[in-house]
């Protein structure tokens, strides 16, 4: 359904995703939280996937004051017995998914010279092989009713390496490959997937960097729009991918970045070619 007046209310939402099963993983942290909250307010169903199921159940009924129809499933998305379960038991409830959301990520920190094999592997478990099995299990539904859109949240570090991050770059880059091989595997039957990478984006578990000097300035400086992104700037990229809106955007990569990625040259001394009034 579409909405001619543009309205922000469930009926008749710009987005159309009424009745629409929405899966969001790693739906309890700062991203996750903000994509359940859009896909909710435009009349999705929620089926809200994490670890930390005390913090889900915070969230949803947060969502249920709110008239949004939201249910939390425990899930470690890197566990295959973990993920089936989890898809079973989503299917009982609300039936086959209209949309996946694969959000959840796990960071842990090691040089490339010395990382070792056990840490390196958990980081890729999470966030490459788990979005492949979120991928099959909740595709398989879309498949067989040839509709359904998947939206895979990567990072600006799947372009540019963050360094001592251990797996972490790698296994973003992988992740924008899969979105694309699922594109040209299920295109054909009716299944998008798509992927949104991004940037410098101010979160509960990256509050501890800008609550230290000039990190949020100095960092804010970097970005062409001059701000650190919040959650709500991906959500809503998030939520027109899921959408019928982008029903033509199928094996993209979104970069939401405030401009960062067009930031590279001012890092470059260049006398004579400083903006008025820059420092010399």
């Amino acid at each position: 359904m579409t909405n001619e007046n543009n309205s922000t209310g469930k009926a008749g939402h710009w987005l159309a995703l009424e009745g629409n099963v929405c899966v969001v993983t790693g739906a309890a942290g700062g991203i996750g939280s903000a994509i359940a909250q859009l896909l909710g307010d435009a009349g999705a169903r929620l089926a809200l996937l994490d670890r930390d199921e005390e913090k889900c159940h915070t969230l949803a009924g947060t969502l249920r004051e709110n008239g949004i129809e939201a249910r939390v499933f425990g899930c470690d998305i890197g566990d295959p017995e973990s993920v089936r379960a989890t898809a079973e038991a989503v299917g009982e409830a609300y039936g086959a998914a209209d949309v996946l959301v694969n959000n959840a990520g796990l960071l842990r920190p090691g040089g490339i010279e010395d990382i070792g094999l056990d840490a390196w592997n958990a980081t890729l478990q999470v966030n490459l092989t788990g979005y492949m099995l979120c991928s099959q299990a909740f595709g398989r539904g879309m498949l067989a009713k040839r509709a359904g859109s998947i939206v895979h949240v990567a990072s600006i570090a799947a372009h540019h390496p963050q360094t001592w991050s251990g797996a972490y770059s790698p296994g973003k880059a992988a992740v924008a490959m899969l979105s694309r091989q699922i594109a040209a595997e299920w295109g054909p039957r009716g299944v998008r997937s798509n992927t949104v990478c991004p940037g410098m984006i101010r979160t509960p578990l990256s509050e501890t960097f800008y609550a230290q000097g000039d990190v949020e300035s100095r960092r804010s400086a970097m970005t062409a729009s001059r701000r650190i992104g919040r959650p709500t700037d991906i959500a809503e990229v998030v939520a027109f991918l899921a959408s019928e809106r982008a029903g033509y955007v199928n094996g993209a990569e979104i970069v939401v970045d405030g401009g960062l990625d067009s930031m590279l040259m001012d890092l470059v001394p260049r006398p004579g070619f400083e903006a008025p009034g820059a420092a010399r």
